[in-house]
């Protein structure tokens, strides 16, 4: 009778052996103890408490987040307020200075009741209007580089509303934006990237001596303003504080920087600030974004009740009007087409109202964002509008994708190093 033998090898851990598989020599490992119960998923309660902690680390978290958004945000909004001041450069008098039909004392009036404020109304005189004319040209500029922007945001500020607030029946819908967005830009952190403090920083630049001039500056400038009583810490019949506790608590906090940089450095003090500096930036970003989405969705409510955009005609007649058609014939064309006109007309109703709700998913968001830029691309062209839509335009960049806006960083950084490696090249 013969035997069949099977080799077997035994699988620590196990009770019986495997038939088949060769034994192999070498000392037995330590025995493996058998699997146990699986981990119970975290309730809902610690998910939540997780995805708080999450949150707070990154609204208190340094670099803060949306840099680029808000630099994007910042070059579009100096931009556009450039751009205006040089058209408007040769009629400057008489829209904003002596010769302006909104009288320098009706202006005062009205500040004294609305409690708004403006450099310009602070002295008579050609040479006071002049002197702030060319600093919001300065400030705009200064911004659009990003040199110094704890004080050249703060300056762009005070130039902005100083001339919006002489003459208030020039503005429109850009310009009552411009006006909230340079207010809501001085709590931003708008220069982390594309900007020349970036790049000072970048080259481990320290603190410099012009910083702490301007700062010196600003000081004197405040005192001279609350002892000539220009400004105040409040104003009788208003309930919050004046506009002194606003632009002192600014000569504040870019005082302390300045002496956290230079003496604390790596220091506990530096974190603190980091820490109130991101906190601050964050909001303000989620204000700008919130004025953006309000603007879309009360302007989109408005127009469901006009009865013109009811029916698919309102872009008709804006189109006809000689105000607005700098291109009669592309303007022609585009109204004689009533189908046209009906598509774009509840388009833009359908883009307005559902952006708002659309924040939640990224891929409808990014293609409604495209439409709403070709729509403002279309108010430029066709209305006459061009800085009514760039102002929006800059305005919507908050939502921009990180992203893409890395891209075009790396693509315009490309392409400028090709422009200079082709300058050094040619010959002399």
């Amino acid at each position: 009778m013969s035997e069949h033998r099977t080799d077997r090898q035994e699988i620590p851990g196990q009770s019986g052996l495997l038939p088949g598989i060769p034994r192999q020599a070498g000392p037995a490992g330590p025995p493996v103890p058998p699997p146990g119960p699986p981990a119970p998923l975290p309730g809902f309660t610690a998910q939540l408490g997780a995805a708080v902690l999450a949150g707070l680390r990154a609204f208190t978290g340094s670099p803060p987040l949306a840099r680029h958004q808000a630099a994007v945000v910042r070059i579009g909004l100096a931009l556009v307020v450039l751009l205006q001041f040089l058209r408007e450069w040769p009629h400057r008098r008489e829209l904003y200075g002596d010769r302006a039909a909104w009288s320098l004392p009706l202006a005062r009036a009205l500040q004294d009741q609305t409690h708004a404020f403006s450099v310009l109304s602070w002295q008579d005189g050609r040479w006071w209007f002049e002197a702030w004319y060319a600093l919001a040209l300065l400030a705009a500029m200064l911004l659009l580089l990003g040199w110094r922007t704890r004080f050249s945001s703060v300056l762009f500020l005070v130039a902005v509303l100083s001339l919006q607030n002489r003459s208030v029946l020039l503005g429109d819908g850009g310009d009552n934006l411009v006006h909230l967005l340079a207010l809501y830009l001085a709590f931003t952190r708008c220069t982390e990237v594309w900007s020349l403090d970036a790049r000072r920083r970048a080259r481990g630049g320290r603190p410099g001596t012009s910083g702490v001039l301007l700062w010196v500056l600003g000081g004197a400038a405040l005192v001279w303003a609350e002892a000539a009583g220009r400004i105040s810490w409040s104003a009788p019949g208003w309930p919050g504080p004046g506009w002194a506790a606003l632009f002192w608590t600014l000569w504040a906090v870019a005082g302390a920087w300045w002496a956290v940089n230079h003496w604390w450095p790596l220091g506990e003090p530096r974190a603190v600030l980091d820490a109130l500096g991101a906190m601050v930036h964050h909001c303000a970003v989620a204000v700008i974004g919130a004025q953006v989405v309000l603007v879309y969705a009360t302007a989109g409510l408005y127009k469901v009740q006009g009865s013109r955009w009811q029916d698919g005609t309102a872009l008709y007649y804006p189109l006809h009007l000689d105000y607005f058609t700098p291109w009669p014939g592309l303007s022609g064309l585009l109204a004689g087409s009533s189908l046209l006109v009906f598509l774009l007309t509840y388009g833009t109703v359908l883009v307005q109202v559902a952006f708002p709700f659309t924040l939640l998913n990224r891929r409808l968001k990014n293609g409604l964002l495209v439409l709403m830029v070709l729509e403002h691309l279309g108010i430029a062209v066709l209305l006459g509008l061009p800085l009514f839509s760039l102002a929006m335009i800059a305005a919507d960049a908050v939502f921009l994708p990180t992203g893409l806006l890395l891209w075009a960083g790396r693509t315009v950084r490309g392409r400028l190093a090709g422009w200079r490696s082709v300058r050094v090249e040619q010959p002399a």
